[in-house]
């Protein structure tokens, strides 16, 4: 089993703490695209236009997934900083928990392993969150590859995505359309990329 470090937004780190979120997507780079096509003009895999529905051809690019294989774990990156600290103990806050009650926005580390100084007004970037500070793990139960467009309702919904109304009903559809233009731009979505769809259940750590 290995960990690896992935940043949500304030907004998502909501959801997987409300227990709404249990997937998320992220597109795949140019290498990643490469690797794979140049897999399959030699016979290693399908194409990936022909390859979605394949599970010989899912398995091959799920060798590629950046965040890891079915029982890799993730830590959640979010803005956080140090509130204080004592003799055994470092309080922790997190902005994305700001708006609720104190014992819902702090965690608790020992002293030793906090190598940051207080600082009561200051955010730490998600980017520069260290393996120590993060108070959320996630474990992968599942990778596969699709289309962005293809993401159906129910899986929109597991996105942690909002509702937006239209006249047959609020959809979360519509609102992880409007989410992923909102952090990847207004022609992300019309562009259709290749995604990972990353699955994952939250682990209650000791």
């Amino acid at each position: 089993m290995k960990e690896r470090g992935i940043i949500f937004n304030g907004e998502m780190v909501r959801a997987i703490l409300d227990g709404r979120k249990t997937q998320t997507r992220r597109i795949l780079s140019p290498r990643q695209l490469k690797m794979i096509d140049t897999a399959s003009s030699i016979g290693e895999c399908d194409p990936l236009d022909c390859g979605l529905q394949d599970g010989n051809s899912q398995s091959y690019y799920r060798e590629w997934c950046p965040f890891g294989k079915v029982g890799d774990r993730l830590w959640v990156r979010e803005a956080f900083r140090v509130h204080s600290r004592a003799t055994d103990v470092a309080t922790l806050a997190y902005k994305a928990s700001e708006q609720q009650s104190w014992t819902q926005q702090v965690a608790r580390v020992q002293i030793e392993l906090c190598t940051k100084q207080v600082s009561p007004e200051a955010w730490t970037p998600s980017i520069h969150m260290p393996r120590w500070a993060s108070r959320i793990t996630l474990e992968i139960t599942d990778i596969r590859v699709e289309r962005l467009n293809d993401i159906s309702e129910d899986d929109a919904k597991a996105e942690g995505a909002p509702t937006e109304c239209c006249v047959i009903g609020d959809k979360h559809l519509l609102g992880f359309r409007s989410l992923w233009k909102s952090i990847y731009g207004q022609d992300s979505w019309q562009s259709n990329p290749f995604v990972w769809v990353v699955e994952f259940k939250r682990v209650e750590e000791a």
